[in-house]
């Protein structure tokens, strides 16, 4: 599956679990670890665990395993790494935190 792709299927499967404030970062470039970086909101540590745990499921269906996903016993900040994309899940408070948007977009 291409980068693109992959990117538009990430994005499908969280908005499945109803993940909210969806940010997809060109990271190309940048870094050589993803071609993207996808960060979204989840309204709890259940609901961050539940679309960390959907995305990683569909992807293993669809024949893309997850290289790695990290941060699932805190469920705070959950990251699934997909090769060319990954996936950060993360609540409200760490996201305005950690600020990865303005970190990896300018």
């Amino acid at each position: 599956m291409q980068a693109e792709q992959l990117r538009q299927f990430v994005i499908d499967k969280v908005e499945d679990l109803k993940g909210r404030d969806i940010q997809v970062l060109d990271v190309h470039g940048k870094t050589d670890i993803a071609e993207y970086m996808i960060v979204c909101s989840g309204n709890s540590k259940t609901h961050v665990k539940s679309i960390a745990e959907h995305v990683a499921t569909e992807a293993k269906h669809a024949g893309m395993p997850p290289i790695g996903q990290e941060g699932g016993e805190q469920s705070e900040w959950v990251l699934v790494d997909l090769g060319d994309v990954v996936l950060h899940v993360m609540q409200e408070s760490i996201r305005d935190f950690y600020q990865l948007e303005k970190l990896w977009g300018h």
